[in-house]
């Protein structure tokens, strides 16, 4: 939340300029950068215009809370009004979406979706918009998880006409979502009168919404049964909403007509790629469309196996490798969700490939061929192995190949991290991903960043966490050598060793050995915490604590980070992969693993002066916390 007073008071400040300018420098502190003009100039004209109303209502004791941070998430609702309800007494809450559209109409595909001339794709509709921002609030906060009929949801177009906006009603409105147009001021008026009491201030009800505990995140791996069997667990906003629709209204067109288009999604860690896949096949399971989920990684397959379908050998079926399409004719499917496909590799052959099926055909282009929609989620910056192509470029340029359209949808909101974009931030700009350098990390109340001065402290630190409740792991960059596995009943080889603290990796099979669990399900099963694990265990999965050990492949030196290949112990580095190619499949292998925390992320290096660097850029405060906790 960027700022919060009484409907009267930021209606003064909006006068005197002083509300902006309180804005813009809470903005810089929380974002690390300026707002955009667009943002700036929706505060300078749509929060008067709500201040007013709220005014005129005689609600000038409302509480407002501008730029409210949706929990775990990092969305903002433009304002929640806070205040009490006139009939029940109870607090009440109305989440406000405002637009200065001066027109708007809904898209002739999906009437959740509307066109606005100042946008080339269509956008939610508002009312979609805010309700969503309303159920996810009742999701995630405990002040309110209860009691659902405490939050309304208005989006006020206080420049649009009924002629101009007014089409986008064509959609059903509920408590959860209407909409007002200023040729509607008089009813937003009443509407808000109907919510909240002008005989009470709505400062204990804000303090209450303030205080609610953030409900933690359905865990993807927890919900994904109900997901794909039953019905929608997740609650999709704004650009994930829309990348779903319009998979869906191209699944449509497809089937209406010989149509074929290929999509992209593409987004950082935790934007929601894989909510969206799997909330895409569970709808179109139920719909009985054929459809597949395919990745590239065996973890997330086999989790997504093992966890999805549990009970029905026709859900595992549904979950497949990018290789498994070798030899299946083209468009056999409707849509084929491929998810991680950052990971899409040049060929589907290997060396145990039969030579029957050795077409020479790229991996890309049996991927889109073999559906009529074929769906790429994606992360570029996510690319860690040598000969992994999963890019918009390529994926564009195969399918301009084909004659084929190709939609790309970015994602912008993340999940991940507690919703903090300022520490993703900070990670791709310690990591060089983005230019200007490393900056010291400013603690947020979404993200907690640690450095441990030993691994044993790190681990005892997550021990604790774990005690609470909590889900933590370790995970190191791929610096130690990698004992075969012993036989059962043996105990693991400790391959990672720094100084007197030694343990092993995580499993590379398929079975369990001595209480670890198997590879692909290291990052979701409570014994893996035991072992450290890699960046291929690891990718795709999240958990509330990391913990990460950054090896000797990635140094601090003087002013720059200089990678080491030849520290690095992982067999796909060959001599014929360059080394610049090492270098950023290195820097990408931390940020995936710095990016897998929900809660916090503890770090470590054993190089000293690397080490010394991030204790410069996360300060003292943390290590005292670390000790502290």
């Amino acid at each position: 939340m960027l700022f919060r007073e009484s409907a009267n008071s930021i209606a003064a400040r909006a006068l005197d300029t002083s509300l902006y300018l309180h804005l813009t420098e809470q903005f810089v502190r929380m974002h690390g950068h300026r707002p955009s003009a667009a943002e700036a100039r929706s505060w300078e004209r749509s929060i008067p215009a709500l201040t007013a109303a709220l005014n005129d209502a005689g609600l000038g004791e409302v509480e407002v809370m501008l730029e409210y941070a949706l929990p775990l998430n990092s969305k903002r609702a433009d304002a929640v009004l806070a205040g009490v309800h006139p009939a029940t007494g109870e607090p009440s809450y109305v989440v406000v979406e405002l637009k200065q559209w001066s027109q708007a109409e809904p898209d002739e595909d999906d009437q959740a979706l509307c066109r606005v001339d100042a946008y080339a794709h269509p956008v939610l509709n508002p009312i979609e918009q805010v309700r969503r921002y309303c159920e996810y609030l009742v999701n995630f906060n405990g002040a309110v998880a209860e009691h659902p009929d405490r939050v309304s949801g208005v989006a006020f177009l206080h420049n649009a006409t009924e002629f101009g906006a007014g089409g986008l009603r064509a959609i059903e409105v509920d408590d959860h979502g209407e909409l007002f147009t200023a040729e509607r001021r008089g009813e937003f008026i009443d509407y808000l009168r109907s919510r909240l009491s002008d005989q009470y201030p709505g400062a204990h009800a804000a303090d209450a919404l303030q205080a609610g505990k953030a409900v933690p995140s359905k865990q993807l791996m927890a919900v994904a049964a109900q997901e794909v069997r039953e019905r929608e667990q997740f609650v999709l906003l704004d650009e994930q909403q829309v990348a779903y629709r319009i998979v869906l209204n191209a699944v449509r067109k497809a089937k209406q007509s010989d149509h074929k288009e290929v999509i992209v999604v593409t987004g950082g860690p935790g934007t929601g790629k894989s909510v969206i896949a799997l909330s895409l096949l569970g709808e179109l399971y139920r719909q009985g469309v054929p459809a597949l989920h395919a990745t590239g990684s065996q973890s997330f397959t086999k989790t997504m196996r093992k966890v999805a379908g549990a009970r029905k050998r026709e859900v595992q079926d549904l979950f497949k490798y990018f290789n498994s399409f070798m030899t299946t004719d083209k468009n056999t499917l409707d849509v084929l969700i491929c998810d991680e496909a950052h990971r899409v590799r040049e060929t589907s052959a290997n060396r145990y490939t039969p030579a029957a099926h050795r077409s020479g055909k790229r991996q890309i282009d049996e991927l889109i061929d073999v559906a009529r929609v074929p769906v790429f989620l994606l992360d570029e910056h996510q690319v860690v192995r040598p000969g992994e192509m999963g890019t918009v470029a390529e994926i564009r340029a195969a399918a301009a190949a084909k004659g084929l359209k190709c939609r790309v949808v970015p994602l912008e909101s993340q999940f991940r991290c507690g919703g903090s974009d300022a520490y993703l931030r900070w990670v791709v700009r310690l990591l060089g991903l983005e230019l200007g350098g490393p900056v010291v990390w400013e603690p947020d109340d979404r993200m907690r960043l640690l450095v441990a001065d030993t691994p044993q402290e790190m681990e005892a630190f997550l021990e604790g966490r774990r005690a609470e409740g909590y889900g933590a792991r370790m995970s190191a960059g791929y610096c130690w050598p990698w004992s075969p596995e012993p036989k059962p009943g043996d105990p693991l080889p400790a391959d990672v060793v720094i100084g007197d603290w030694a343990r092993p990796w995580n499993l590379r099979g398929d079975r369990s050995v001595s209480g670890a669990p198997p590879s692909a399900l290291w990052a979701t099963d409570l014994a893996g915490f035991g072992q450290v694990g890699c960046v291929y265990t690891a990718q795709g999965f999240e958990y509330d604590w990391s913990g990460v050990i950054i090896g000797p492949d990635l140094l601090w030196r003087g002013d720059r980070w200089v990678t080491d290949r030849t520290a690095s112990k992982d067999p796909v580095f060959k001599r014929s992969t360059s080394d610049d190619d090492v270098d950023r499949l290195i820097r990408n292998t931390y940020k995936v693993l710095l990016t897998r925390g929900m809660v916090g992320t503890v770090v470590y290096s054993a190089d000293p002066e690397t080490q010394a660097k991030l204790r410069q850029l996360v300060g003292g405060a943390a290590a005292r916390e670390l000790t502290q906790v």
